[in-house]
């Protein structure tokens, strides 16, 4: 995974660290506003903290479902939280293979930077890579900015379906120009939680 570049996003939120931690914490509340789910479940937690999960995302014509594991830390000496994350796609339908990631939850300003380090092995290799890893950066820069508008305002993310992209005439629809996607640090998965590193397989 080292080679290829892990994708990156961050949004400030003018919430507190507690309502974004509700808003993405919760796996109902997060497959509202994440476009890349339409459902996550919770299946069984793992010895020492976290928990397993399934995931699907429904399209027409199918369905990519796989499996995850997750922990978080909701206590930290800095103020900060996290969360790691394993996962692993069923088949050979999602061009995602297996991958990790966290989230951070940075108090800063009186707003709450909520940002992402992930990475994958690309299931249908390295050239759909080169289209497929843009995307879906871009797909989780726009449901970072749902997330964000959500957290502010309470406008339920279900109000801004993905087709609503197209609707330019309304400055504020989700967009995934106003999140952060270029990392100050280049290491942006040497920036994980200790926790990725014993977080079992999912």
């Amino acid at each position: 995974m080292s080679r290829r570049r892990p994708v990156y996003v961050a949004v400030g939120i003018r919430a507190s660290i507690d309502r974004v931690w509700e808003l993405t914490q919760d796996a109902t509340h997060h497959a509202r506003w994440d476009a890349r789910f339409s459902r996550i479940t919770p299946t069984e937690p793992l010895a020492g903290g976290g928990t397993r999960f399934r995931y699907e995302r429904r399209f027409p014509g199918g369905i990519i479902s796989g499996s995850g594991a997750t922990i978080g830390e909701r206590t930290r000496p800095d103020g900060t939280r996290t969360s790691a994350l394993r996962f692993d796609a069923d088949g050979r339908m999602s061009p995602l293979g297996a991958g990790r990631g966290y989230w951070r939850y940075v108090p800063h300003d009186g707003q709450t930077v909520f940002l992402t380090g992930y990475d994958y092995e690309p299931a249908w290799g390295r050239l759909p890579d080169l289209l497929v890893r843009p995307l879906v950066a871009w797909v989780t820069a726009w449901s970072f900015d749902r997330l964000r508008i959500w957290a502010e305002t309470g406008t339920p993310p279900e109000r801004w379906p993905l087709a609503s992209v197209l609707a330019f005439w309304r400055p504020e629809r989700p967009r995934a120009q106003r999140c952060e996607r270029h990392p100050a640090r280049r290491d942006v998965m040497g920036e994980a939680p200790a926790t990725l590193r014993g977080l079992v397989q999912p």
